[in-house]
């Protein structure tokens, strides 16, 4: 399996209006924002920005997102294997040596 490069990094946050501003302060234009406190930064060619708010019980994460145009994940030690997301993506989360979790999208 290929993979061609970093596509996004997902920000979890517990607070959207905050994050965002601070993602706008260091350079990253709000390329759209969804009605649920979520949203798109860019800043130049480089991989974006996903910024999702979550509930305070819950943990913020940050993920990084690999993108790639095939495979299935053979010889991966594979979480959870590519599913349709509710954001139009399809996704699979991959365990790297040190029990990092990794997304997959295409």
């Amino acid at each position: 399996m290929n993979t061609e490069g970093i596509e996004a990094v997902v920000v979890e946050t517990h607070n959207w209006g905050k994050t965002a501003k601070f993602w706008q302060t260091v350079g990253f234009k709000l390329a759209f924002e969804t009605d649920h406190n979520s949203g798109q930064f860019t800043s130049g060619d480089g991989p974006y920005v996903f910024v999702v708010e979550v509930p305070e019980t819950q943990e913020p994460r940050l993920r990084v997102v690999l993108k790639t145009p095939e495979g299935d994940g053979d010889g991966l030690d594979v979480v959870a294997p590519f599913e349709e997301t509710h954001y139009g993506t399809t996704e699979m989360t991959i365990r790297d040596p040190d029990g990092r979790h990794w997304v997959l999208q295409r």
